[in-house]
C-alpha cells in the first residue's frame, strides 16, 4: 500500500522563539505523518495590526501566506504576536481550507501569559495541538463536539489543555489516510 505524505511548509510570521518551530516540525511528523518543511521567515506588516486592540487582525496574514506557498501544499504560520478576528476577542489561530494557509499565535499559549511560571513542556504541547487543529482544518474538517478531540473548538485556554493531540475515531476515519495518521 502505498500513499502520498503531505508536505506542509512551516513559517515564522515575524520573530519566534528559538526552538519552536523545530519542535512543532517534529511534532506534526509524529502526530500526523506529515512532512513538514521550515520556510523563510515573513515580516510582521502594520496593516494588521489594531492600536485600539493591541492586536492583530488574523485574516490579514492569510493572503501573504497564499504567496509563499508551494503548489497545493499547506502552509502553516507561526506569530508570537496575539490575533483576533472579528467578533471575538482573541483566536490561538485560524484556518482558510481553500488556500490551505492557516496561522497560529503563541502568544496566549504560554503560561508565562497568565502571570505563571513558565512550563516549556507544557508549552510545547499546546502551540502542537493548535498547529494539529488548524492543519486539520485544511484537511477538510471542521470543529467537532467531543473537547477531547483536536478538533474541538478552544474559546479559552483550558480547552485546549483538556484535547490530546489527536484526533476522534469519528474526526480520524473522516481524515483518511493522511500519510500514516489514518
Amino acid at each position: 500500500m502505498s500513499f502520498t505524505v503531505i508536505r506542509v511548509r512551516l513559517i515564522a510570521c515575524g520573530p519566534t522563539p528559538s526552538g519552536v518551530l523545530e519542535a512543532l516540525q517534529e511534532g506534526l511528523s509524529r502526530e500526523l505523518g506529515v512532512d513538514a518543511v521550515l520556510g523563510e521567515e515573513l515580516p510582521l506588516t502594520d496593516k494588521a495590526y489594531s492600536r485600539h486592540r493591541r492586536q492583530c487582525l488574523a485574516e490579514a496574514f492569510l493572503p501573504r501566506l497564499r504567496e509563499s506557498q508551494e503548489g497545493r501544499n499547506p502552509v502553516l504560520a507561526v506569530t508570537d504576536v496575539d490575533l483576533y478576528t472579528p467578533g471575538l476577542n482573541f483566536v490561538f489561530g485560524l484556518a482558510d481550507p481553500r488556500s490551505r494557509s492557516a496561522i497560529i499565535s503563541i502568544t496566549r499559549l504560554r503560561p508565562e501569559f497568565y502571570c505563571q511560571s513558565p512550563e516549556p513542556e507544557l508549552f510545547r504541547l499546546r502551540v502542537l495541538k493548535e498547529a494539529v487543529h488548524e492543519l486539520g482544518h485544511l484537511l477538510g474538517l471542521g470543529h467537532c463536539r467531543r473537547p477531547s478531540c483536536i478538533m474541538f473548538f478552544s474559546s479559552q485556554l483550558a480547552d485546549t489543555d483538556r484535547k490530546g493531540p489527536g484526533f476522534c475515531t469519528e474526526c480520524r476515519s473522516r481524515l483518511g489516510n493522511i500519510g500514516g495518521a489514518g
